[in-house]
């Protein structure tokens, strides 16, 4: 398991830098980075995964060519070694997640799936269960297309997208609305329902369902990585606090 050590920052930092840096929560930012950095540095990126990262750099900073490259360094103002550290570190991660992590990555699945999911569905949302009837009824009997429909009555966000919401995360949707479209198939109108304030009418166009491939195992080893290092991260800060503390009980 991660045992990281970080240097003293009461030996690199004054107590004053040191309150500043807090109170503009800044210090958690730094301490984040320490470990990022403690944790990477001894990680060996396979040749293929160095160029793979060196090309998508690329790639995004439009460079023509490889030989570019060189001139992008030192526009960075940061040394060749400083660069590359940099540039690989996002793969470091993802090697170190998935090495330390990846054996619990399906159980994480299995208590996330539900934010996983995902759905394609139109809406169309009024604030009068009359009309809600009215425009549902049209689509039923098909006298009117959903998105046209949503398009000019729809008093919501939706209007813009023609009554179409998603991809979205099933979850992402409110509860009341969440729990109908997971229990409808692909295809379904549902009758009018009260929602807060609105009356809603909807239908499930598509359901995606997560599933525990080796790109799910790669996010959820990832997220396991972040929380342990927001983690770490406190549990330092809190050791720092209560040395901090104990020293300044002593003085």
């Amino acid at each position: 398991m991660l045992e990281p050590t970080l240097p003293d920052l009461r030996s690199v930092l004054s107590a004053e830098a040191m309150a500043l840096l807090s109170s503009h929560g800044l210090l958690d930012a730094l301490i984040d980075r320490m470990l990022v950095e403690e944790v990477t540095q001894a990680v060996t990126l396979p040749d293929e995964a160095q160029q793979s990262a060196i090309h998508d750099f690329l790639r995004e900073n439009n460079a023509p060519s490889p030989e570019a490259l060189g001139e992008l360094i030192q526009a960075s103002g940061l040394s060749e070694e400083a660069f590359y550290n940099q540039l690989f570190r996002p793969a470091k991660m993802a090697h170190l997640a998935e090495e330390q992590f990846s054996a619990k990555a399906e159980a994480r699945f299995l208590t996330q799936k539900g934010r996983l999911d995902r759905v394609v569905y139109s809406l169309l949302r009024l604030n009068s269960p009359s009309q809600a009837q009215e425009l549902y009824l049209r689509i039923a009997h098909g006298e009117a297309n959903f998105s046209d429909l949503a398009g000019r009555y729809s008093q919501g966000m939706e209007r813009n997208t023609n009554g179409v919401i998603g991809p979205v995360p099933l979850n992402q949707a409110h509860p009341t609305l969440s729990e109908k479209l997971r229990a409808s198939q692909p295809g379904m109108l549902l009758e009018p329902f009260r929602i807060g304030e609105w009356w809603v009418v909807t239908r499930l166009e598509r359901f995606a369902p997560a599933t525990f491939d080796e790109q799910m195992s790669a996010q959820m080893s990832m997220e396991l990585m972040q929380e342990w290092l927001k983690e770490e991260t406190r549990r330092q800060i809190q050791a720092l606090s209560t040395e901090t503390d104990a020293g300044s009980t002593a003085s």
